[in-house]
């Protein structure tokens, strides 16, 4: 096969749950949800993810957890603990990185890579030979032209597989499946064009662009066209994500009402965000007060400060200062602080 540009799609397998498996090796073979606090009889708490074995009884991530136990009450429930998953995430973007390829990070559990190479599944099994040597994580691996391709092809090889899809054998693959197995389009739009007759893949494809652009727009329509026929990016990034802010926010496991104990609340939170702004190394332009109150309304007010700071004082009584200009006859349900930071030079 001739050296050619490839980008891979590398997908951690069940990360988060595959991760505190290594520290609970006891639990392997065993149903496990991962979210909150771990105690799945607190209300408002979600999985953040569910092993295989949890899966099978219709367990997923974004389920409350009180459903979870319903549908699987044998399930192990543990606490959520993101800075181990950052962690862990970091030692396999190392790994990555020591190969000769583009590392465009994703998030914590997925990455594309662009490589240049005449054998795309060999690059791809030492990829996942070293990621599961050096971090004890398994990884399954999509190889396309771009990252449409790359993307679609990585859940096709899960668990640990590698699999190729290209413009070579993008039709038979994915022509006959509806449109919401195309990546950019969810259930929304594919019941939007199922009523247009548009029910596949291969008929998007053949879908008349400007008829498109009538009932989605000028630019979504033609784009959803354009996914149909398996196109897409190819570049691959490696300039690192720069966060713009951040945000802390707690749900509460029954409505307050008091003025006190959300003070109490707030305040934490913003004492939080400006730590995470001073270990960050930046600076903060602007605090923001999210509230949900019942029956599920969310507010958001927003304060711009005189000058950049990393002082806890100061962006606490902005806070404050912005939950006065709150509604607060209605019990709340969620709180959380919200900061901009400055953008680094350069």
């Amino acid at each position: 096969m001739a050296t050619r540009n490839w980008t891979l799609h590398l997908d951690l397998d069940q990360f988060i749950a595959a991760v505190e498996l290594l520290r609970h090796p006891e639990l392997r073979g065993r149903p496990v949800v991962v979210g909150g606090t771990g105690d799945p009889t607190q209300p408002r708490t979600v999985a953040a993810t569910a092993t295989y074995e949890a899966r099978e009884h219709g367990v997923h991530s974004g389920m409350p957890l009180r459903t979870a136990l319903r549908r699987c009450p044998d399930a192990v429930f543990l606490p959520s603990d993101p800075p181990a998953y950052e962690a862990a995430s970091e030692r396999v973007m190392a790994v990555l990185r020591e190969f000769p390829v583009l590392v465009e990070v994703w998030g914590w559990d997925e990455a594309f890579l662009g490589a240049t190479t005449d054998d795309p599944e060999a690059l791809a099994a030492d990829l996942q030979r070293a990621v599961r040597d050096r971090t004890r994580l398994d990884c399954s691996i999509g190889i396309g032209d771009n990252k449409h391709q790359a993307k679609l092809a990585s859940a096709f090889a899960k668990p640990a597989g590698i699999h190729r899809l290209t413009t070579g054998n993008w039709a038979e693959t994915m022509n006959h499946r509806p449109t919401d197995a195309l990546w950019g389009i969810g259930a929304r739009i594919s019941k939007k064009l199922a009523a247009l007759g548009l029910h596949t893949v291969a008929e998007l494809a053949a879908a008349d662009p400007a008829e498109l652009a009538r009932h989605f727009g000028p630019t979504n329509g033609p784009w959803y066209r354009y996914l149909a026929l398996g196109k897409g990016e190819a570049e691959v990034v490696t300039t690192p994500w720069i966060a713009r802010g951040h945000s802390r926010e707690t749900t509460f496991p029954r409505d307050l009402t008091d003025r006190a104990e959300l003070t109490r609340h707030l305040t934490a939170l913003a004492e939080h965000v400006t730590q995470d702004a001073v270990d960050a190394g930046r600076e903060i332009t602007r605090v923001s007060v999210k509230l949900r109150t019942t029956p599920f309304l969310t507010r958001t007010r927003q304060s711009k400060l005189p000058a950049p700071t990393t002082d806890p004082a100061l962006v606490t009584r902005t806070a404050l200062g912005i939950l006065d200009r709150h509604d607060l006859t209605h019990p709340v349900r969620l709180i959380g602080v919200a900061v901009e930071y400055t953008m680094p030079e350069g």
